[in-house]
């Protein structure tokens, strides 16, 4: 590698100064720009929204207390927008904060926070050292490649160096992917030491990627010679914000630190490939495609080393076993040629090429290993495969000297080999379906995307093919017929039916119109869309679910960390009992197991929609005796409709329905948007006749809607406002009761008559009088019931938790077959409902899919997330569930059952051939019973226990989730 390293002063740039030719995103996502201005120069230069502040804009924290839901923080966010003068507002659920961006010219702080109280929350500003513009720098998590690791002993020794490296917070190494990940503090060590250090211990090391976003890795095609690289250098230096970069002419890769507070990592590759006028053409380089490519080279390269070692121990094997039977062969191979006879000639050649060209890695390995003081499965192989060829060697030249001639074994040494290699190869086999679930998803992302230019008066004067790892939030980008979406986002033009297959599992396409939201790596059946890009990088989907199936290959169940306890105690014993072995009777072979095959291919689950987040949750999850179920949005669809509307005053049904349209319009309560779109419907449409077109061709109009004033959303209760200066209260009992407004029997008995149909009742009440009710229902998902019978038929208890009031939540878990049921339940509450059931030592999962729910999914023993639901749920989750389907739990919990069954019968391979052959290989049957065990059984039976263990680890790929023709038919084991 020749790199060239170019440190350069951090320059800086004042916030939002812009030269004439200056552009701007439209409220669709386009860039913007002024006549004659070129297409290259036509893309933001580090607007950043999430990062800068623009110039003289102030920016604070505020402490918001008294949300509970996703309504409380978009109503705080809400009133927070509405202040004239506030540039940015963004509220944080879970951290209890809001973070404002605003010009002081016009708002003052204490204005953000009365706007806060107004909302009927409470709220108090930080001091001014929570708001600093900079945040200090904290510590990185950098992923790195190892290579050279061959069992579990190897990554407990590189564990342990990195554990000792000053700077290291935290270290984990994945055997299965030859992955380590390292956080670490950078201002004490740097990512080249990590990796130097690596090295020092004998390995290989390469950094994949690292949670800096302050550098980028480019490709770069047009540099041929020393010219074209010094033009390069130049280029480079010359761009602002650049702090260094390296330039690897082998691999053509250029690694660029930059700041991202002065330039962008688009606005720096148009930068490159606009001052070089086009000679050198950039691509981002995607981490997961060059760590592909290094898979596949290991692959390819064991299984050279394996078919080598066969094709030339199968000689070795005939002249031993099949030669003495054939009379010419037999006289060939007794012919004395020298001081040998011609079989032992050839036998020695053919096996010093096997011991010392293709057995070479096994030294290496081994004199790594034993440099850092730690013994491994390569120090093992070594030590047998010497044994036998130098005892082999010795027999000869003794015999020549002699006359007394003893048996040679490099029979055993060229088997040993062979069927280690074998095991080797079948490891990779194993770690590229491991890395299966990964590679699908990174395919899925497209290369390229189509972003859309307008000038200053909106007009498309241009469309420009950018790199897909290059886009920014509020891009508008065109994707074309059966093209896949490069981002997530929301759709700002045009309408087509998309296939999300790929990443929900649903097999019907789904429209897609303005408004729609979008997935990248979905695919865009028919008509053209422009969409406007709203989540990238690590916060667009696939980046998190390839996180995901990260997390879950990089954790270690306690299962396994005892198996790599067993691994370090393991070959120091066999070593130990060698050497007695050595001393009292003869060189045998050794025995030994590959336990690093004991970790279950955490692929199985991402191919079967399930994904998992650690391997202590895979555990857990096969104990499970509870399962708790959310009921909205779980059990349920999550789509509300209003199904009943009925008037108890002497408003026509237009009237009343016009009224409760208006005061629900400002919320953002699924069952508010019910509301407001069955009022809409009744206004434009016939109810009878009520179509998707048509719902979709008004969807925007407001016109008909009432002027409200003082709207607040209450959590937990409902939402009050006025309208024509009387207060409206639309929400469940309490609100009524707790603001003073009485409710008439026969009003209660319609609301008790909805509530057992499992229907939920809105009351409205209108100057302090209710007016009327609305029923609202949410259907049950269609597999709900088979999955809840299907679980009780494992021996699993299902459960029921809501909101939801007593009878309508005991109407569904009747629909649903649950016993068990937790009504009126607060979110915060859920979390002390799945406590209750821990108390007695229980294994309890949660199901939910809402933010409500983190907390419940977070204090369970297994936390499943349904993949429709929001980021905060999935984040707390151990499982998450990709297709938005219950089955996946049932098929959660019997994969850890089989996975663990799979992890019982690795130990009875691995052990059953040391238990039996160690002390048969030790001599310990001899004197008394004449038993011993030849070398080439011995190196047989290292070899096979190998093979054993990794075929049977490689037979989980077979696995099947239950259907729903079977699950009924599961028992208790």
């Amino acid at each position: 590698m020749s790199p060239i390293t170019r440190d350069r002063q951090l320059t800086q740039v004042a916030g939002g100064n812009r030269s004439p030719s200056s552009k701007a995103v439209t409220d669709d996502g386009s860039v913007e720009m002024e006549e004659g201005t070129r297409l290259l120069d036509s893309y933001d230069d580090g607007d950043d929204n999430s990062g800068s502040i623009e110039e003289g804009m102030r920016r604070i924290q505020v402490t918001v207390t008294g949300m509970t839901c996703a309504a409380c923080s978009n109503s705080v966010e809400g009133a927070l927008k509405s202040i004239n003068g506030v540039f940015r507002a963004s509220v944080a659920l879970l951290q209890n904060r809001a973070d404002v961006v605003f010009d002081p010219t016009l708002v003052k702080d204490e204005d953000i926070k009365i706007a806060i109280e107004d909302a009927g929350f409470e709220a108090e500003i930080l001091p001014e050292h929570y708001n600093a513009g900079t945040k200090p720098r904290g510590t990185l998590v950098g992923q790195f490649t190892i290579g050279g690791m061959t069992c579990a002993a190897c990554v407990n020794s590189v564990e342990g160096i990195l554990r000792n490296l000053p700077g290291v917070k935290k270290a984990v190494v994945a055997l299965a992917t030859s992955l380590g990940e390292v956080e670490y503090d950078p201002t004490v060590i740097s990512k080249d030491d990590i990796v130097n250090a690596i090295e020092d211990a004998g390995f290989e090391a390469s950094l994949v990627q690292s949670s800096e976003q302050d550098k980028i890795i480019l490709g770069v095609d047009g540099v041929f010679n020393e010219l074209d690289l010094q033009f390069l250098e130049g280029t480079i230096s010359s761009l602002k914000g650049v702090r260094q970069f390296r330039f690897d002419r082998t691999s053509g890769e250029l690694e660029v630190l930059f700041d991202p507070e002065v330039v962008s990592s688009r606005s720096l590759a148009d930068g490159i490939e606009g001052g070089s006028k086009g000679k050198f053409k950039l691509h981002v380089m995607n981490p997961y495609a060059r760590m592909t490519t290094k898979d596949v080279e290991e692959t390819s390269n064991m299984f050279q080393l394996f078919t080598s070692s066969l094709f030339l121990s199968i000689p070795v094997f005939l002249i031993r076993v099949v030669c003495p039977h054939i009379p010419l062969l037999d006289a060939f191979l007794l012919w004395k040629c020298g001081p040998f006879l011609m079989g032992d000639w050839l036998k020695w050649a053919l096996v010093s090429v096997v011991q010392f060209v293709v057995g070479k890695r096994f030294y290496i390995a081994a004199g790594r290993a034993l440099r850092n003081g730690s013994t491994n499965m390569d120090v093992l192989v070594a030590l047998g495969t010497s044994a036998s060829y130098f005892y082999s060697v010795g027999a000869l030249l003794y015999g020549a000297v002699t006359g007394f001639w003893s048996p040679t074994y490099f029979e055993t040494s060229a088997m040993l080999i062979t069927f280690v290699l074998l095991g080797k190869y079948l490891e990779c086999l194993a770690k590229g379906k491991t890395s299966d679930a990964i590679k699908k998803l990174v395919e899925l992302a497209p290369a390229t995307a189509l972003l859309v230019v307008k000038d200053k008066g909106g007009n498309i004067i241009g469309e420009r093919e950018i790199g897909a790892l290059l886009i920014q939030p509020g891009d508008a980008l065109k994707v074309l017929p059966g093209a896949k979406l490069p981002a997530d986002g929301v759709v700002v033009w045009g309408s087509s039916y998309v296939n999300e297959s790929l990443v929900t599992g649903e097999s019907e396409p789904v429209l897609k119109e303005v408004d729609s939201p979008v997935i990248g790596g979905t695919i865009n059946l028919h008509g053209a869309l422009h969409i406007k890009a709203t989540k990238v990088g690590s916060e667009a989907v696939l980046s998190q679910i390839i996180s995901l199936v990260e997390t879950a290959q990089m954790s270690k169940a306690p299962i396994q960390k005892f198996a790599d306890f067993v691994a370090s105690v393991f070959v120091p014993t066999v070593v130990t009992l060698a050497l007695l072995t050595l001393l009292g009777w003869y060189v045998g072979g050794v025995v030994g197991a590959y336990p690093e095959q004991w970790l279950p291919e955490n692929g199985v689950g991402a191919n079967n929609g399930v994904l998992i987040k650690g391997g202590d949750a895979l555990e857990r999850a096969q104990k499970v005796k509870y399962v708790i179920f959310d009921k909205t949005g779980t059990l349920t669809q999550g789509k509300a409709k209003v199904t009943t509307a009925k008037v108890f005053s002497g408003m026509d049904r237009g009237e009343f329905l016009t009224l409760v349209a208006s005061a629900e319009a400002s919320s953002e309560h699924p069952l508010a948007k019910a509301i407001v779109e069955y009022a809409r419907h009744f206004h434009f449409f016939d109810e009878n006749s009520l179509t998707e077109d048509a719902q979709n061709s008004n969807k925007g109009s407001t016109a008909w809607l009432l002027d409200v004033v003082e709207f607040s959303a209450i959590p937990g209760r409902g939402i009050h406002c006025f309208i024509d200066g009387k207060r409206v209260l639309v929400g469940n009992r309490k609100l009524l009761t707790e603001s003073g407004v009485s409710i008439p029997t026969q009003v209660e008995n319609f609301v008790v008559d909805l509530e057992e149909s499992a229907r939920t009742g809105i009351l409205a009440a209108y100057d302090d009088y209710v007016i009327g009710v609305l029923g609202v229902a949410d259907p049950l998902k269609r597999e709900a019931a088979v999955v809840v019978e299907g679980l009780v038929k494992m021996g699993v208890r299902p459960v029921i938790v809501t909101g939801d009031n007593w009878r309508t939540a005991q109407a569904v878990a009747r629909e649903v077959g649950i016993q068990d049921v937790r009504a009126e339940v607060m979110p915060a509450g859920k979390a002390d409902v799945v406590r209750s059931f821990q108390k007695d030592g229980s294994i309890v999962a949660m199901v939910g899919d809402g933010i409500n729910d983190s907390p419940a999914l977070a204090a369970a023993d297994v936390g499943m997330a349904i993949g429709a639901g929001t980021d905060i749920a999935i984040e707390a989750a151990d499982y998450v569930l990709m297709r938005n389907n219950l089955e996946d739990v049932i098929t959660a919990i019997d994969l850890s059952r089989k996975t663990f069954s799979r992890i019982r019968l690795n130990y009875v391979f691995a052990m059953a051939y040391n238990v039996i052959a160690i002390p048969i290989a030790a001599g310990v049957f001899f004197p008394s019973l004449g038993i011993k065990l030849p070398p080439w059984a011995a190196g047989a039976c290292m070899a096979l226990s190998s093979v054993s263990v990794v075929c049977s680890s490689l037979l989980l790929r077979r696995y099947k989730k239950p259907r729903l023709t079977t699950i009924l038919k599961i028992t208790v084991e």
